[in-house]
């Protein structure tokens, strides 16, 4: 019988830590404090066996002084990214974006842009999209495309295939369900699948929201970018915002995660609702 091997991996120390926390925050803003040692020490365990390297310190030297360096960064911060996001999350947020937002973009404006600043594995921007549906049904024809980004790699193949798992929309209304989802013609598999008429209006690309070039060519009128201020301080907040308030239009509205805040932040935003704002 063929013996597999496995990499036993030694612990991070301390050096090898510090250099890649730094390195982290410094590349996608994410916050690893000496608390947060467990979690990064854990979430890049499976690289190092995959790899079958028995320590931080190779792997350091794998990272920062070969070719193959840029790539397994890929890697790693696909790895260490925190990627946790549903259907109908912070609900009232789209019942905002439907009653507020929307009636008061289109009177000015038959075409709109929104963008999923961190998109995950699609939920939202696919969301988004069924609220828009939903509220051209009702005020007319209204042209528009959502922008979903994300750091993930993996994260965002997952949403471009717009396959979950039946327990993943529970929550969805039963009207949603019937509208927007897809039962897999396998009754043994108990997924869904977003309908090629509403995955046809979102586009995915990656973006790394620290990078000063987006290489975004468009601006928006609704922007989610929630729940990912809080892994960032407040000097990369500050610079996260002011970017993404940039690529936005007159008008346009920003929402935020419930617990996040522009304390100090609001160059040209006003708030118009629970974390939601306006560019003047």
């Amino acid at each position: 019988m063929k013996q597999v091997l496995e990499t036993t991996v030694r612990k991070i120390g301390d050096k090898e830590f510090n250099k890649l926390s730094r390195f982290i925050e410094q590349e996608v803003g994410i916050k690893l404090p000496p608390v947060k040692r467990t979690l990064l020490e854990s979430r890049l365990q499976k690289r190092l066996k995959t790899l079958q390297i028995p320590d931080f310190g190779q792997y350091c030297d794998l990272v920062f002084t070969t070719d193959e360096g840029a790539l397994e960064i890929v890697e790693m911060i696909d790895a260490i990214t925190t990627n946790k996001t549903d259907f109908m999350r912070e609900s009232a947020h789209f019942e905002f974006m439907v009653h507020t937002a929307l009636p008061e973009l289109t009177k000015s404006r038959r075409e709109l842009n929104l963008w999923s600043a961190a998109c995950s594995s699609g939920q939202e921007p696919y969301n988004m999209a069924m609220f828009v549906e939903e509220f051209i049904e009702k005020a007319g024809m209204v042209n528009y495309n959502v922008a979903a980004t994300d750091i993930s790699k993996s994260s965002l193949e997952k949403a471009r295939r717009a396959v979950y798992d039946m327990k993943d929309i529970d929550i969805v209304s039963n009207g949603f369900k019937k509208k927007y989802f897809l039962k897999s013609r396998d009754a043994k598999k108990t997924e869904v699948r977003i309908k090629a008429d509403l995955r046809k209006k979102v586009y995915f690309r990656p973006i790394n929201l620290m990078k000063d070039d987006y290489g975004l060519n468009k601006k928006f009128d609704i922007v989610f970018c929630r729940n990912v201020l809080i892994y960032f301080n407040k000097e990369n907040q500050a610079d996260v915002i002011r970017r993404i308030v940039s690529h936005m239009n007159s008008g346009g509205y920003l929402f935020l995660g419930h617990s996040e805040s522009l304390a100090g932040m609001r160059k040209n935003l006003v708030s118009v609702g629970t974390s939601v704002y306006r560019k003047e």
